[in-house]
């Protein structure tokens, strides 16, 4: 009986070659359906708007945790890409200010953290400015503009100072909202598909 080792090799590296692009196919597809499903679409006259994160344009902080700059900027990542559907440039601004509303739901009024301990950092195009909350000029963190059919991706992390008297895991809030104003007069509203 003749048994041919070449065509069972053959054989054998197609199967192989076969069960990978379905690995590679089905991998890529999944990390895209939930990629999609975690991001919330925010939309202006002229920009769209899509966060990366579950919470959208939610900034939290429930604790205090004294740290220093270093370890801040690698805390929690709040990543959004600001998109321009015009064919001139657009200005906007970015802010970041109290959640009333979550303020309100989490009857967190008496709560507060100062705003002299909590430090934000705005980074784009490899570029990070860090403030302290209470020195921003009405929660403005950028402003600048977007060329036309461009985009524009940012990284806004939030952490405690570690010059703070508060203790340790002292149960204080922040709750504060990422607003994206066009020309300075309109806020970006979330797209309900």
């Amino acid at each position: 009986m003749y048994y041919n080792y070449r065509k069972q090799r053959i054989k054998s590296a197609l199967i192989i070659c076969f069960i990978l692009v379905l690995a590679i196919f089905a991998t890529h597809h999944i990390y895209y359906k939930f990629q999609n499903e975690r991001n919330t679409d925010y939309s202006s006259e002229s920009l769209d708007i899509t966060f990366h994160e579950e919470a959208g344009d939610k900034v939290t902080l429930t604790r205090v945790t004294p740290v220093t700059d270093s370890v801040g900027l690698a805390s929690q990542a709040y990543t959004f890409t600001i998109k321009n559907n015009m064919t001139i440039p657009v200005n906007y601004t970015i802010r970041l200010v109290d959640d009333l509303e979550m303020i309100f739901e989490d009857g967190c009024g008496e709560y507060q953290m100062p705003k002299d301990i909590v430090k934000v950092a705005i980074k784009n195009n490899k570029k990070t400015e860090i403030y302290s909350l209470i020195d921003l000029n009405d929660g403005i963190l950028a402003q600048t503009k977007v060329k036309a059919l461009a985009e524009e991706e940012y990284t806004i992390r939030i952490w405690t100072t570690k010059d703070t008297t508060l203790q340790a895991g002292a149960v204080r809030h922040f709750h504060g909202k990422i607003q994206i104003l066009e020309d300075d007069r309109e806020v970006a509203i979330l797209n309900r598909n």
